[in-house]
């Protein structure tokens, strides 16, 4: 694993620290559910210390979501790993993530699928993120500046669908643009209150919805954001 970004490396005392809070952050993981292998080695692979920056670089591997610029979050790993893991991702998928965020959630994916397609509202923040996702090689992420809630119909369909903000319902042109046989993770609810993170299969009957846990994300806002 690469180190995150604090301490010297080359003074063992703090690589065995770091090693050490790594190995409780995989432990956190298990414990809160994250119980798929693959999931497990794609979060253990992506260093989470990569991705969160100033005053809270030093609670990376802490099970918390974070704040990051233009008002977002990222998210908390154990969230992370359990969408993730219900999103049931394939190598041969081409996914879908709305709100790219700090790159976090998109990097992880990136492990497990052929392609992802990666939406935020903020520019600042796909462009950090690209930057980032360039630097550790991870060529398999188009990330782009747009309204994530119309998703990329030019890109459609989707294999795999994952929002990372609330909407009060499934948006419709998501739902659209997912295959039969597709799997969208997502949650639902007013911003102001408890959410739900729900799973939405499509089937040729229509659509499956299954509700997994409450969970608390920021709002999925129309239209791109001023930074």
């Amino acid at each position: 694993m690469t180190h995150g970004a604090e301490g010297d490396p080359t003074d063992p005392g703090s690589s065995d620290e770091l090693a050490e809070r790594k190995m409780r952050f995989l432990f956190a993981l298990r414990s809160r559910g994250v119980t798929d292998s693959k999931v497990l080695t794609a979060m253990e692979k992506i260093d989470r210390g990569l991705f969160v920056r100033g005053i809270f670089s030093d609670r990376a591997y802490e099970d918390m979501p974070l704040p990051i610029a233009c008002g977002q979050t990222i998210s908390q790993p154990s969230v992370v790993g359990l969408m993730t893991q219900a999103l049931q991702v394939n190598p041969r998928d081409t996914v879908l993530e709305v709100g790219t965020g700090s790159g976090y959630q998109a990097a992880i994916l990136s492990q497990l699928a052929r392609r992802v397609y990666t939406v935020d509202r903020y520019r600042r923040l796909t462009r950090e993120a690209s930057d980032l996702f360039h630097q550790l090689g991870l060529a398999n992420i188009t990330t782009i500046a747009a309204d994530g809630s119309f998703g990329l119909p030019e890109q459609a369909p989707f294999d795999r669908i994952i929002v990372t903000a609330a909407a009060e319902d499934p948006p419709g042109p998501l739902l659209a643009q997912l295959k039969s046989g597709g799997i969208m993770v997502l949650p639902v609810g007013q911003s102001d209150a408890v959410q739900s993170l729900i799973k939405v299969t499509r089937t040729d009957r229509g659509f499956d919805y299954e509700e997994l846990r409450p969970v608390r994300f920021v709002p999925l806002v129309e239209g791109l954001g001023s930074e």
